[in-house]
């Protein structure tokens, strides 16, 4: 009895924390295992990965597009960014590409090369949130990339959008994620702007989880992840960080076991 009162209380429910891991195997095995493993960084909100100065919004937008583009492995795809006074939503182009799905490898068929180009644009209100604007870019690619492989996550269409949160978390945009997932409306007015957040499809915890079994997997330490998040999330990703760790270990998922070594 002692033992059960002083157990801590697990950071998602069974659940939750299941499917977190079932579709991290699924985007291990979708998405390139060798760019997860060889490329893949922990993207940070700073000037290290967002450097340099721009002298309008589309400038900001261009270059934070580009740059969460390269680190998204995806580069080489024909997809360009749109001012929103002159993009206009077309169905999304089919992606006929001859081996690997993102990183150095990707390569259009080279009857797609002229003909495929996928647009995208921005919300011009995110440009004062830098995090948000960035968690959008690193969303639309991830929901790109699980449209263009066919390949449907855990759970199907209706877990789609979630997928994509999660895929993105894959990629490395973690932190920007876990950040932006809620925001507090409270303070003066002038403080909150709802049109400049992102959309949200997994809950904060959901995404504090998948930044967490990122950096197990990818051997990130938690001083290095803990500086760049919101205070409030601090005592909740040390302690899923510490959960899946132990979790990890014992895993029998050969895809888990493949990161690893």
């Amino acid at each position: 009895m002692l033992n059960k009162l002083f157990q801590t209380k697990p950071v998602l429910d069974s659940g939750t924390s299941e499917w977190i891991f079932d579709t991290f195997v699924w985007a291990i095995e979708n998405f390139e295992l060798n760019v997860f493993k060889q490329d893949t960084q922990l993207i940070l909100p700073d000037n290290n990965f967002y450097p340099g100065n721009v002298s309008s919004v589309h400038q900001m937008a261009q270059s934070i597009f580009d740059l969460t583009l390269k680190y998204a492995g995806m580069e080489k795809w024909p997809i360009r960014l749109v001012d929103p006074q002159n993009y206009q939503q077309q169905p999304l182009a089919r992606i006929n590409f001859s081996h690997a799905i993102r990183g150095k490898s990707f390569q259009l068929e080279e009857e797609s090369v002229q003909q495929t180009l996928i647009e995208i644009t921005y919300n011009p209100n995110q440009i004062n949130q830098p995090q948000d604007l960035i968690a959008s870019f690193a969303q639309t690619f991830a929901a790109i990339l699980i449209n263009q492989s066919g390949c449907l996550p855990p759970g199907g269409k209706d877990n789609f959008s979630q997928a994509a949160d999660l895929l993105a978390c894959f990629m490395g945009f973690g932190v920007m994620f876990a950040n932006t997932a809620y925001q507090f409306k409270g303070g003066c007015g002038s403080c909150y702007n709802p049109h400049a957040n992102r959309q949200v499809a997994l809950a904060e915890l959901d995404v504090l989880y998948c930044l967490a079994l990122f950096s197990v997997l990818k051997s990130i330490p938690v001083k290095q992840v803990l500086p760049h998040l919101k205070s409030h999330l601090k005592k909740s990703f040390k302690q899923a960080h510490k959960e899946i760790l132990a979790k990890v270990k014992l895993s029998p998922q050969p895809a888990l076991l493949a990161v690893l070594n």
